[in-house]
């Protein structure tokens, strides 16, 4: 459905991004992932034709996307970083300005305003001026508007910033329907735990460059395997207690906090029965126990590094 090649956008010496291609199928969400100034958002203005390449060039359903009025882009609805709605305006108000944007009039243009706001959960405030709305009915206008005209990509660009959890999960819930019904879905966001629950593939941006792309459980290959076992220890003894544990095959390290241990294990299947074994023979209670893997954050720092970027 949607096909990026080869993107390239340069601002004097600054290079924003720097030869960026990945593609979406119908029914997919990928997560454009990235540190603050990565070539997100330069990347998504590119791919709805607010901003011309440099180099590269965008398809849809083979079609090149060749400027900003190019018939094509109706294919697609872009859910801005900022939010882009008239507050002097009511909610239906604003859903008719952009629909008539995209020629949309008459009773399919009241259809369509009407199951926007249905889909969004803004039915019962549909005559409300947007002014006395909360940010998190704002954040579901500013989706609302990009579904008036029905389009078959969505381009999301951080849509759930500074909202309530409830209208958090009314988007996420939104997105997960728009994925069953065949829609391409593009989203960034600094929330790895959205990229997690929601994406199929995920993206990172660094420095205007793809360094890392693939399923969830691709991306997590790409960092060294933590083999780490946690217990909670009910009665966990003196200062030092667990010190015996690292004499054990197979542990390389153990350390407490507060009643949780965690041993670092070369193999976590092979020697973990021998730690509870050890905390089983000494006296000690467990009443939960878990393993750690890599998260998408882990991943996500270990690739791009830890150092506040201050752009």
């Amino acid at each position: 459905m949607l096909e990026v090649s080869s993107l390239h956008k340069r601002y004097g010496d600054l290079v924003a991004v720097d030869d960026v291609s990945f593609t979406v199928h119908p029914g997919e969400m990928i997560g454009l992932l990235g540190p603050n100034g990565a070539g997100k958002t330069t990347t998504v203005s590119m791919i709805a034709g607010l901003l011309s390449p440099d180099r590269g060039e965008v398809r849809i359903e083979g079609g090149v996307i060749r400027g900003e009025t190019d018939p094509v882009k109706r294919r697609m609805g872009l859910v801005p970083q900022d939010l882009a709605l008239h507050d002097e305006l009511s909610a239906r108000e604003n859903l008719a300005l952009f629909g008539a944007l995209y020629s949309i009039t008459g009773a399919a243009l009241q259809r369509a305003t009407d199951e926007a706001l249905a889909i969004t959960d803004l039915t019962d405030r549909a005559r409300d001026r947007v002014a006395n709305f909360s940010g998190g009915m704002k954040r579901r206008l500013n989706l609302a508007a990009a579904l008036v005209h029905s389009p078959s990509i969505l381009l999301l660009d951080e849509p759930t910033v500074g909202v309530d959890p409830q209208s958090r999960n009314a988007i996420f819930a939104n997105l997960e329907e728009f994925k069953r019904q065949g829609k391409t879905l593009v989203y960034t966001t600094h929330y790895m735990e959205e990229a997690e629950r929601l994406c199929d593939r995920i993206i990172i941006i660094d420095h205007g460059r793809v360094i890392a792309g693939g399923t969830l459980d691709e991306v997590r290959q790409l960092v060294p395997p933590s083999n780490v076992f946690e217990i909670l220890v009910d009665n966990a003894g003196a200062d030092g207690w667990f010190h015996p544990l690292c004499d054990l095959p197979g542990v390389d390290f153990a350390e407490t906090d507060g009643p949780l241990l965690r041993v670092t294990l070369r193999d976590l299947l092979e020697h973990s029965p021998g730690v509870l074994i050890w905390l089983r023979d000494h006296g000690y209670r467990c009443s939960h126990i878990a393993s750690q893997r890599a998260d998408l954050e882990t991943v996500f720092l270990t690739l791009t590094g830890k150092t506040v970027r201050n752009l």
